[in-house]
């Protein structure tokens, strides 16, 4: 029992280095279960739409017991999702759902891919999608994936012969995959590719199954099952000390922002495909049957297999080292192999192994997290060899010839060496950011001009270091990236990416900025820098008729230090609505950047380049009352919103609530979006909150997801209410008053079709579909060909006061700075509030 709690710790330990992106440390089991891999030459691409689609436990199976390269292809970067865990939303979500991909693909041992398709959010069909993505560019990514990964199998997530039964994204995924499974062999199409890469045939194609694509366990049993395969992926692996699925829950955990946190399992399970097209396999569970799978799959591959397969069968794990002089000879052989994508692939593995059986440690580090191009860079270097072998350190050099140090040492047993080397980072270094981020691209696609980015996770590390060795006499090139190396007190040893950044940021204290009169306001921003002594100007960009106070000096003594600086804002007299952009001029050039770092413990630190800029918006809003108080539910920007409009947002923390009197400070009570999803607590006080209404107040609850209450509640609301999964995503729906006298319509602000303009991503979600008769539904709207729904704004009189439940993507709407969705909200926290 104590071994398996030291090698569980030890893979959840290894999430942890990939943040810290410290350099992997192999035991002897690990290293054995790289050499079986070594020994596999097959792949395998496994396609959906968004992160957390991918079954974590087909992939770990595949390249754990299987061992077959296994990459999960995402489509998007999962922008329009939710974040049960932070703020992030849109591209900022869209980073940490990358990274949390990376996690969970370093848990389960696969590897990944994405598109340059962006989530814009839930589709019901996929011809609405492929309308928003550039259907055209998205099935050339995925044939560009096919050719470069050249998968032998592929298996999609969903069914592509279901339209409109699901998420347009999920069907389209498959969709994609199974037309781009016949045009990635054809060097007719996409022949712009071929500069790069050459055409690739697939083997087969599968659809992932499973019980609940029939309906029900009862149907599924009774199902034809011959074209299906079925693998027991619940297999125990007695070198890691876990099984299957508990791996693959592992690798689910790191879904954090979604909620995906999963306990392992263990036992048999079985896990089925369903054959689609290509050479069907006679073996009902290998879908690799009929595939060449080993080394005399290439030319000049037998020699090496021969090798290798002879040190996986006897290989020791007392004293790998004594591999060292086999290995070599496979390498030697390797480097002559023909076939580029084998060779390529298989010397990054095999390279790996030697190191890791020889013990020799190789890193290159920095003790600065960031630097700006033309700026010198101290790179910290270290080698050691942990065993008996003979080996010695020849040279290193830094991205090829950007620094060279000839070293010549030997690297004796257990003897740490240690070298310094100044980089000077060329004058036009490219940023390090997410590379999909730093040209504007459209609603549905990420602008990527550099053809060789196109698919990858993340951008490349800023600085590589090359360690020349010679290990027996045979000489091989280990390559390293430069990482920033420190230590925090309260957290030890950490590594983070060494990024280049600008030497100068700007940002808006504030994203959106409401005027709700034609007074001026003081508009607040921050510049950061990227180097010490900076100087510089900065002025605001404002839109036509606005005006802003005039340009202002600065000097900021200290690198990452930030200033602020108020400018003057003065609006226009009518409602308009425009962008504030700062105009930075530092060291001779110009900058309008900002930096968003993003820094949670199961990802590595992010920094994110974007556009400065702050909406602006003068409207003409009134309200009623003062105080709000606001109990946060997975995390949104609606209380910064309130308080843009005048609003004293107060933060109840549940254990402070402990009666109704507590709360009768309050002009209105707004609970969070998916508060009865994740606050358990919020059982023990719905009693009070509900008190707090029949003594006069308003509460406003937003959307929850449907069946997935935190603990069990009698009911969300003080009358019956059923939630359902109905959603507008059409933004533009036409929205119908339904109840066109009522105040929330119509006090203090007189609520407009107008008002529904401009709206993004969708008009809400999760409506209600059944209520009782004490509610009074405001609103209907519906998506192109589907019935109206009432449910999405529904207000019920409680003794004396208001309870409101509505599916309205105000959270979306509050923080994109959308005027008629302030004027509606206020709206509602002022009935009852006044004059009625």
């Amino acid at each position: 029992m104590q071994l398996y709690k030291l090698l569980f710790c030890c893979l959840v330990l290894s999430t942890i280095t990939l943040k810290a992106q410290q350099p992997k440390k192999l035991s002897s089991s690990e290293i054995h279960n790289e050499i079986q891999k070594l020994n596999f030459l097959g792949n395998v691409l496994f396609v959906a739409a968004h992160p957390d689609d991918e079954n974590t436990r087909l992939i770990s199976y595949l390249a754990n017991e299987v061992k077959a390269h296994t990459t999960y292809l995402s489509i998007t970067r999962g922008d329009g999702g939710q974040n049960l865990i932070g703020t992030e939303f849109k591209e900022l979500l869209g980073v940490l759902r990358t990274q949390e991909l990376l996690a969970a693909r370093n848990v389960d041992g696969g590897y990944q891919r994405f598109t340059r398709a962006v989530d814009f959010g839930f589709s019901k069909h996929p011809d609405e999608t492929f309308d928003i993505w550039n259907k055209e560019e998205v099935l050339g990514d995925v044939v560009w994936t096919i050719r470069k990964l050249r998968p032998d199998v592929i298996i999609n997530r969903f069914d592509h012969r279901t339209p409109g039964s699901t998420h347009g994204h999920h069907t389209g995924s498959a969709m994609l995959s199974v037309e781009a499974f016949d045009l990635a062999k054809d060097d007719t199409k996409y022949p712009e590719q071929l500069r790069y890469i050459q055409p690739w045939t697939p083997k087969r194609l599968f659809f992932n199954t499973s019980w609940w694509f029939y309906g029900s366990r009862e149907k599924f049993e009774e199902a034809d099952k011959s074209n299906l395969i079925g693998m027991d992926i619940g297999v125990f692996y007695p070198e890691l000390g876990l099984s299957n699925n508990e791996i693959a829950a592992a690798s689910r955990s790191q879904h954090l922002c979604q909620g995906f946190g999963q306990m392992g399992s263990r036992g048999s399970e079985t896990e089925y495909v369903e054959f689609l097209k290509g050479s069907k396999p006679k073996n009902n569970n290998d879908i690799f049957e009929g595939i060449n799978t080993t080394w005399t799959r290439v030319k000049g591959g037998k020699a090496i297999g021969e090798i290798l397969n002879k040190i996986e069968a006897d290989f020791n794990f007392t004293n790998p080292s004594v591999h060292i002089p086999e290995l070599l000879q496979a390498y030697k052989l390797l480097q002559n192999v023909e076939d580029a994508f084998w060779r390529e692939r298989k010397l990054k593995e095999l390279e790996n192994v030697i190191l890791a059986c020889s013990g020799i440690y190789l890193e290159a580090g920095t003790q600065q997290g960031s630097a700006s191009p033309g700026s010198t860079v101290k790179v910290y270097l270290e080698a050691v060899n942990r065993s008996s072998i003979n080996a010695k350190l020849n040279a290193i050099s830094v991205n090829q010839n950007l620094a060279n140090l000839n070293t010549s040492v030997s690297l004796d047993n257990n003897q740490k060496k240690t070298f310094e080397i100044e980089v000077s980072l060329p004058n036009n270094s490219k940023y390090t950011a997410p590379y999909w981020l730093l040209s504007k691209g459209s609603l549905g696609m990420y602008k990527v001009n550099d053809q060789e980015l196109i698919g990858k996770p993340e951008t490349p590390t800023a600085l590589k270091a090359y360690f020349n060795l010679s290990i027996n006499g045979t000489d091989l090139t280990i390559e390293k990236p430069v990482v920033y190396h420190f230590s925090k007190p309260d957290k030890g040893e950490q590594y983070e990416p060494f990024v280049v950044l600008p030497v100068a940021t700007a940002s808006f204290k504030d994203e959106v900025i409401l005027f709700a009169d034609k007074n001026p306001q003081e508009v607040t921003v921050f510049i950061k820098a990227g180097k010490d002594n900076l100087n510089g100007t900065i002025a605001l960009n404002a839109p036509k008729g606005w005006l802003v106070s005039a340009a202002q000096d600065f000097t900021i003594s200290q690198k990452g230090e930030a200033v602020s600086l108020q400018f003057t804002v003065t609006p226009t007299i009518n409602e308009s609505v425009g962008e504030l952009t700062p105009v930075l001029t530092a060291s001779g050039q110009t900058y309008n950047q900002s930096l968003t770092e993003i820094d949670y413990d199961h990802i590595p630190k992010q920094s994110v380049l974007l556009p400065a800029q702050s909406k602006v918006v003068r409207l003409d809003i009134k309200k009623e009352g003062e105080n709000i108080g606001y109990i946060v539910g997975a995390g949104d920007n609606v209380p910064q919103s309130l308080t843009q409009i005048g609003y004293n947002v107060n933060i109840l923390a549940l254990e402070n609530i402990e009666n109704a009197s507590d709360l009768a400070q309050f002009d209105g009570i707004v609970m969070g979006i998916r508060a009865y999803n994740v606050l358990n607590d919020l059982k023990f006080k719905q009693g009070i909150l509900l008190e707090y209404v029949a003594n006069g107040g308003t509460m406003i609850v937003q959307y929850n997801t449907a069946n997935r209450w935190a603990s069990q509640f009698e009911n969300i609301a003080p009358y019956p209410i059923t939630i359902s999964r109905d959603r507008v995503t059409d933004e533009n729906a036409a929205v119908r008053f339904l109840n066109p006298e009522h105040p929330v319509l119509n006090k203090p602000n007189k609520i407009l079709q107008a008002d529904f303009n401009n709206w993004i991503q969708e008009r809400g979600l999760y409506f209600p579909n059944e209520w009782s008769k004490e509610f009074t539904p405001i609103l209907g709207m519906n998506d192109t060909g589907e019935a109206l729904t009432q449910g999405s704004l529904l207000v019920a009189k409680y003794g004396k006061g208001y309870y409101i439940y509505t599916g309205l993507s105000f959270f979306r709407e509050l923080p994109a700075g959308v005027p008629g969705a302030y004027k509606l909200f206020a709206n509602m926290l002022s009935l009852g509030k006044g004059k009625e």
